[in-house]
């Protein structure tokens, strides 16, 4: 069922998408080689708590920490760890959640450490591409799936590919509401989009074409060829004006502040 917001709750919900993007960006600006996973995570849940917040994916379904940070291969819900230590040329995705005044806040960002190859550069460029074409595709009336072609469509012409064991989704008062959204599919299907519906749309995409692997911590999902992985996480709210991107433009935001 899907779960549409008030005036109230999107101010509240906008305050929070604001915080955790502004978080994200501090985050990821400390990501330099010779930096521990484990040293972000806890700069993160300092900085969350230190906020009035609370971190949305520590304990979450016995997850270990607050941030996800994922390393070249690794897809998404990578654990931080003080043994993990960044390299020059890695590509790191960060994934970082809160709850404040009752409700949830998500989003997540890849980017370069130091240098990196020509083709991370092109499959991080492919992965905010197709986010952006998600979010021009929401509108009152509309369809998931309208959401789910724009993304598949626009990877794979860039010739990569789609996550699709993993989707994105409703936001709310909870992490996870309905509905689901993956990033392929044929356009026209699945629920229509309502006023007051705010999404979590999130594009996964890799080198390869071949199915998930889930590492022995229970957690931690990658290529299944140890191929590149980019992800990119922002929340959207459905407006009678058309789309309205809660957490801004993380992507620019973070280019300002690295220059």
């Amino acid at each position: 069922m899907l779960r549409l917001k008030t005036d109230r709750e999107l101010a509240i919900m906008e305050e929070n998408a604001a915080m955790v993007a502004e978080l994200l960006v501090e985050v990821v600006l400390r990501a330099t080689p010779g930096t521990t996973t484990g040293e972000l995570d806890r700069w993160a849940e300092r900085w969350i708590r230190e906020a009035g917040a609370e971190p949305a994916f520590k304990g979450y379904r016995g997850f270990p920490a607050t941030l996800c940070t994922s390393r070249n291969d690794e897809i998404l819900h990578g654990i931080p760890s003080e043994k993990v230590h960044l390299e020059d040329g890695d590509l790191l995705s960060v994934d970082v959640g809160l709850h404040r005044q009752g409700y949830f806040a998500d989003a997540a960002l890849t980017v370069p450490v130091g240098s990196v190859s020509p083709q991370a550069e092109s499959l991080m460029g492919a992965t905010r591409g197709a986010l952006r074409a998600a979010g021009e595709a929401v509108r009152i009336g509309g369809r998931i799936s309208d959401l789910s072609h724009a993304m598949g469509g626009y990877v794979r012409q860039r010739g990569f590919h789609v996550v699709r064991e993993f989707v994105g989704h409703g936001i709310g008062r909870e992490l996870h509401e309905d509905p689901q959204i993956p990033n392929f599919g044929p356009p026209g299907q699945g629920p229509k989009l309502w006023e007051g519906l705010v999404m979590a749309l999130e594009v996964m995409a890799k080198t390869d074409d071949e199915p998930v692997v889930i590492r022995e911590d229970g957690w931690t999902a990658v290529t299944a060829s140890g191929g590149l992985s980019a992800h990119y996480e922002e929340m959207v709210a459905v407006t009678a004006d058309g789309p309205k991107v809660l957490t801004g433009n993380i992507w620019e935001a973070y280019c300002r502040r690295r220059m």
